[in-house]
């Protein structure tokens, strides 16, 4: 039941967003969201600079690591270099559709080569103790949801997978963008539902067009786990209600303006490495939806926040125009 608890809820990775700066914010604002990475390449892992490319802070925990690849003994080897890392979990990314990842014959692409995810999974287990996930798409292009979703589950369900991530909708390899990708073809939550219910010792969660904390309770009826996507990164304050609603604890700030309060330090260390304010800042910019002020909020930021010489300064003062409000009704929402 614990390792069922560990995928109750989580934030997506998201390419150019949830970098480390982006998972600090969200754990100030959630103790218990699985966080992810950006997906990075394999070969990036093991070639470039690790450092710059996974280094993450110990505040983020737990928190996982998604790699993009299809060669099972490189992927083995940057899974290794991950859990060296102290990450909690490798994920390798089946869902992702842009022209880049299609170029690598990796991402979205998988879902048609279900062996060989199922040994990319397999090399990844052999490699490390943390649980290795899959995280993918119902199908893509021409192919029947029902008939492609059941294949990769039981390859990777035979090569020893501990979770499998679903974006219940399909992805279109040609004529779509990424963008479009998230939007334009349909969701199809049942599909997962009953995946899940032909898999009951299997951890399924479902990602895609899942927003606000209403919506969550209804599928975890029916899987172990919701993953938040955009929703998490346009309107961070959203992830108050994940540890009170999911999990019957105090969130850890009692509002955004405690969260910013919180984040000073982080923010201050970054500086002090010679790092700029809009490497955070860039991720604060959905704050306080709707409250008086938050547009002067979100134009300090952009006009005061950028500059190299920036500092928190320039942070409270964007913030000092936002008027403090009582927290609107979590469970309400």
């Amino acid at each position: 039941m614990q390792q069922y608890q560990l995928f109750r809820f989580s934030v997506a990775p998201m390419m150019d967003w949830t970098d480390r700066h982006c998972r600090i914010v969200h754990r100030l604002l959630s103790r218990r969201a699985r966080l992810y990475t950006e997906m990075v390449t394999a070969q990036a892992v093991v070639r470039g600079d690790r450092h710059r490319l996974i280094g993450f802070d110990d505040v983020e925990h737990p928190v996982a690591l998604q790699l993009g690849g299809n060669n099972p003994a490189l992927l083995a080897q940057a899974a290794r270099i991950g859990a060296d890392f102290g990450y909690d979990e490798i994920n390798l990314n089946c869902g992702c559709p842009s022209d880049r990842v299609q170029g690598g014959a990796f991402g979205a692409c998988l879902m048609r080569e279900p062996q060989l995810v199922a040994d990319c999974v397999a090399a990844m287990k052999a490699a490390v103790s943390i649980p290795v996930t899959v995280k993918c798409r119902i199908g893509v292009d021409d192919q029947d949801p029902e008939a492609a979703l059941d294949a990769l589950t039981a390859a990777v369900r035979a090569a020893g997978v501990d979770a499998l991530v679903v974006h219940a909708r399909k992805a279109w390899l040609q004529g779509l963008s990424p963008k479009e990708n998230r939007e334009i073809p349909p969701l199809d939550y049942e599909r997962t539902y009953r995946l899940k219910a032909a898999n009951p010792d299997l951890i399924v969660s479902l990602n895609g067009g899942i927003r606000q904390p209403r919506e969550w309770l209804p599928h975890l009826a029916h899987l172990d786990g919701v993953m938040l996507g955009r929703e998490a990164y346009q309107n961070p304050e959203v992830l108050l209600a994940v540890d009170p609603l999911l999990f019957g604890e105090d969130a850890p700030a009692a509002d955004a303006f405690d969260m910013l309060e919180a984040l000073e330090p982080y923010i201050a260390a970054h500086l002090e490495r010679g790092g700029r304010l809009h490497a955070f800042t860039r991720h604060l910019v959905g704050l306080f939806p709707g409250r008086r002020g938050s547009r002067l909020f979100r134009r300090h930021l952009a006009e005061h926040c950028v500059a190299a010489s920036a500092g928190l300064a320039e942070l409270r003062a964007a913030i000092a125009h936002v008027e403090r409000e009582a927290r609107p009704g979590i469970a309400a929402e």
